[in-house]
C-alpha cells in the first residue's frame, strides 16, 4: 500500500500519510490517533485521505487549488438543507504547517460508491434524480456567492471566454479523434446565444466521480470546489461526460432547460474534456477515458453532423 497519492502535477505539492500524521497531531490532536490511508481517486485538485472510517482529510494539490475548503466551509452548511442528495460536511479548516503550504481540510466521510453505470440499477432514474438536484441548487439564493469571472474562462463564465484555449486544447489532442470535427462542433457552441438571465449556483464539475450511488441509486454530490454563480450550462456537461444517448434525454427532459443552455452544455462538456485530455494523458487514465466518452457523445449529439 503506497503511503502518498500519484502525482499529477509538474508543480504538484508532495503529501504522504506521515505529514497528514503530523498535521493532525499539530492542529487537531483528538483525531491524531485514527489511522491515515491514501484514498485513490480520479480526482485532480486534491490530495484525499481516509481518517478512520468516517472522515477524509483534503490537501490541495497546487496552489492554484487553495482556498476550496473556506468556500465549502462557509457556502455547503447553507445549501445543504435545501438539496435532496448528499453532500460533504466539512468539519475543520487546517493551517499551512508541517512544511505544507496551504489550508486544508477535515470532512465527514459520505457512505457510498462512485456512481458509475455498473453501480446503478436504474441510470434513467439516476439522470432524473441528478436533475433534480441541480434545479433544487439553482433555485437557491445567490447573493453573496463567489461570482464566476467573466474573463478567465473558469466554470460559469461565458463560454466564448474558453475559445483560444479549447482550440488550442483541440490541436493537442491524439490523433485518433477527429479534430476536425471537434472543432466544428465547438464553433457550433460557440454561435448559441449567451446567457443574459440571472446568475445562478452551479456545482461545477459533475462527473461519475464527483456523484456516489448507496444501493444502486444516485445519494450524494462531492468536491464542490468549483462552487460558484453564473451561467447554468456548465453544470449540463454531465450529460455527456456521464449519461448515455438513452438517459440523456431523460435528463434534459427534467432538468428543464432551454435549448441555447442544452446547447451551451454540450460546448462546456468539449471544452472540459478536451483541455483534460492531453493534460492528464500520461497521469490519470481514468479521467483520460471519462473525456474521451465525452467527446464521442459530443460528436454524438453535435447539430454538425
Amino acid at each position: 500500500m503506497t503511503d502518498a497519492p500519484v502525482r499529477l502535477h509538474a508543480d504538484e505539492i508532495e503529501t504522504n500519510t506521515g505529514l497528514v500524521r503530523r498535521l493532525l497531531a499539530a492542529q487537531f490532536p483528538g483525531w491524531a490517533d485514527l489511522p491515515v490511508r491514501v484514498f485513490a481517486s480520479a480526482g485532480s485538485d486534491n490530495a484525499i485521505y481516509r481518517l478512520g472510517d468516517d472522515l477524509a482529510v483534503r490537501l490541495p494539490r497546487m496552489p492554484e487549488a487553495a482556498g476550496q475548503v473556506e468556500k465549502e466551509l462557509a457556502w455547503l452548511p447553507r445549501l445543504a438543507p435545501h438539496l435532496p442528495l448528499g453532500v460533504p460536511m466539512p468539519l475543520a479548516l487546517g493551517q499551512p504547517g508541517e512544511g505544507y503550504p496551504l489550508t486544508w481540510g477535515v470532512y465527514r466521510w459520505l457512505p457510498g460508491e462512485p456512481a458509475f453505470w455498473e453501480n446503478l440499477t436504474d441510470p434513467p432514474q439516476a439522470a432524473r434524480d441528478l436533475a433534480g438536484f441541480i434545479r433544487a441548487l439553482q433555485g437557491l439564493d445567490t447573493a453573496g456567492g463567489p461570482v464566476a469571472d467573466p474573463i478567465s474562462g473558469e466554470r460559469g463564465a461565458p463560454l466564448l471566454s474558453r475559445d483560444a484555449f479549447t482550440r488550442e486544447n483541440i490541436t493537442q489532442l491524439p490523433d485518433d479523434l477527429d479534430r476536425v470535427a471537434l472543432t466544428s462542433a465547438w464553433e457550433a457552441a460557440l454561435r448559441v446565444p449567451v446567457w443574459d438571465d440571472a446568475p445562478v449556483w452551479i456545482h461545477g464539475d459533475l462527473k461519475s466521480d464527483n456523484l456516489l450511488a448507496e444501493n444502486g441509486r444516485l445519494s450524494a454530490v462531492i468536491d464542490f470546489g468549483a462552487l460558484r454563480v453564473g451561467d447554468p450550462a456548465c453544470e449540463l456537461a454531465v450529460a455527456w461526460n456521464w449519461l448515455d444517448a438513452e438517459s440523456r434525454p431523460v435528463f434534459r427532459e427534467a432538468v428543464a432547460c432551454d435549448g441555447a443552455t442544452w446547447a451551451r452544455g454540450r460546448g462546456w462538456a468539449l471544452s472540459i474534456a478536451a483541455a483534460e485530455i492531453p493534460y492528464y494523458l500520461h497521469t490519470n487514465p481514468a479521467m483520460v477515458a471519462r473525456s474521451r466518452y465525452a467527446l464521442s457523445q459530443v460528436l454524438l449529439d453535435s447539430p454538425t453532423r
